[in-house]
């Protein structure tokens, strides 16, 4: 099992609770029919810099976070979660996570949803489509980008970081819910589901260098 270190942080006002594991989630752990996801990795380039993190929230208001030691990724719960069909992913830019999930867990994570993918239908009026851009605008929720540039393969992450890296999933589900509203109202909701259907498999020609150039471009 999971060896795990709790701990409570303050953010926005209110209390959440965050749970840190060591590499892999604990068998009991059930998060719901979805669950929302991020990843922390030592930068961009997914060939070079490793998968350090994996944080979950179940929409709760709290936080499951997995940190990895350098080459050892035999995550058999978290797997089992991320492949799991009855399980749907949210994700914030899901290209970049599924990306990282199958480059060093060995997995396929669907079904997914991405909330930058939808704010793109939708949110046509403007080319700002990042986490806290969306917060602010559909849940009036400041949440800080600052710890974002930090050195998520240190063996102690400080409580910064990790309050950091819960933000990015505590407010997913709700974000989901309001950005549902206008995919339906514009009418774009079966476009949006078809792209979110194709992000593993475009995660996946990211990784054979199909991203630059694009293989759909001219």
């Amino acid at each position: 099992m999971a060896r795990s270190q709790a701990g409570i942080l303050r953010q926005n006002g209110s209390f959440m609770a965050h749970i840190l594991y060591q590499g892999d989630l604990p068998d009991d752990l059930d998060l719901g029919p979805v669950v929302a996801i991020d990843t922390e990795t030592m930068g961009l380039d997914l060939s070079r810099d490793r998968l350090c993190l994996v944080q979950l929230s179940s929409g709760d208001g709290n936080a499951h976070l997995v940190q990895f030691k350098k080459g050892e990724y035999d995550a058999p719960n978290l797997s089992a979660l991320c492949t799991n069909p009855d399980v749907l992913k949210l994700f914030h830019f899901a290209r970049f996570d599924l990306a990282a999930l199958y480059r060093y867990l060995g997995i396929v994570c669907a079904p997914v949803y991405c909330t930058k993918i939808a704010s793109k239908f939708v949110r046509t009026f403007t080319d700002r489509h990042g986490l806290k851009d969306l917060c602010k605008e559909l849940l009036d929720v400041d949440i800080s980008k600052q710890q974002q540039s930090s050195d998520w393969g240190a063996k102690e992450l400080t409580n910064d970081q990790l309050k950091y890296a819960a933000s990015d999933v505590l407010h997913l589900h709700r974000l989901r819910e309001r950005l549902d509203e206008m995919l339906v109202r514009e009418g774009r909701d079966g476009l949006a589901k078809a792209c979110f259907d194709f992000l593993p498999y475009r995660a996946q020609l990211d990784l054979l260098n199909w991203d630059e150039p694009d293989i759909f471009s001219h």
